[in-house]
């Protein structure tokens, strides 16, 4: 089977959006000598890229958070909803902005922290195109930890339904959403639930259809949410 018949050729179409000149030319630069990577447009503010979206219909865009005009996670959210098939690489100065964890609500599939690595850039890009979350599940957690005990998520009923009740989910697929919230990966919640991984891959496939979320980012946000998982709190806190 040829290269091309397999889609290993297949060029990935990145929008940047950034509204600072040199860092859009420095993200251009980083991706022009990328194999099977190319920039179709740029944007300097989140109105611009939904525009420049819709033009050129990119694979994935590469979105900064905060931005004139329309923001990173409003543009996201637009994005998401007229462009399901564009995925949002969210990017921000500070791993520890709230406006990611909002960013990754309104439907981005991943986040680097701006000072992240070429190789890392280039790497989010394909696992973002290829459907995956390109957030690292220890970072997600620590992110959406900080987040939720910042006090920036709208508190939620404590009486609402319990999380095994959520959505129909069985009482193995919520073991397994509540081990990929508290960190793990596909490899180590196999070894947890002495499961195979391709089991964790399809326990996870039900997971998010039931819980209509896109990615394992949606997926974490909504067990700290529901409640299935709760923001440890400091140690001196007796």
């Amino acid at each position: 089977m040829t290269e091309a018949a397999t889609g290993a050729t297949d060029t990935i179409r990145v929008l940047i959006a950034d509204d600072q000149p040199l860092v859009r030319r420095g993200l251009a630069l980083i991706l022009g000598p990328a194999p099977s990577v190319t920039v179709v447009a740029e944007a300097e503010n989140g109105e611009q890229a939904v525009a420049l979206a819709a033009e050129h219909r990119p694979d994935v865009v590469v979105m900064d958070i905060r931005m004139p005009v329309l923001d990173g996670v409003a543009a996201t959210e637009r994005l998401a909803r007229e462009l399901p098939e564009c995925r949002v690489l969210a990017l921000s100065t500070f791993d520890m902005d709230e406006y990611v964890v909002a960013a990754l609500r309104a439907g981005a599939c991943g986040f680097l922290p701006k000072d992240s690595s070429p190789e890392e850039l280039v790497a989010a890009i394909r696992t973002v195109r290829s459907g995956e979350a390109a957030v690292a599940p220890r970072l997600l957690t620590r992110l959406i930890s900080a987040y939720v005990r910042s006090g920036s998520a709208a508190p939620r009923d404590r009486r609402q339904a319990a999380p095994e009740t959520v959505a129909g989910l069985t009482p193995r697929e919520v073991e397994v959403w509540r081990l990929l919230a508290t960190g793990l990966d596909n490899n180590e919640i196999a070894r947890a639930m002495e499961i195979s991984v391709s089991t964790v891959k399809n326990y996870i496939t039900s997971v998010f259809d039931k819980l209509a979320v896109r990615d394992r980012a949606q997926a974490v946000i909504a067990a700290y949410e529901s409640g299935l998982v709760e923001v440890r709190q400091p140690a001196d806190a007796d």
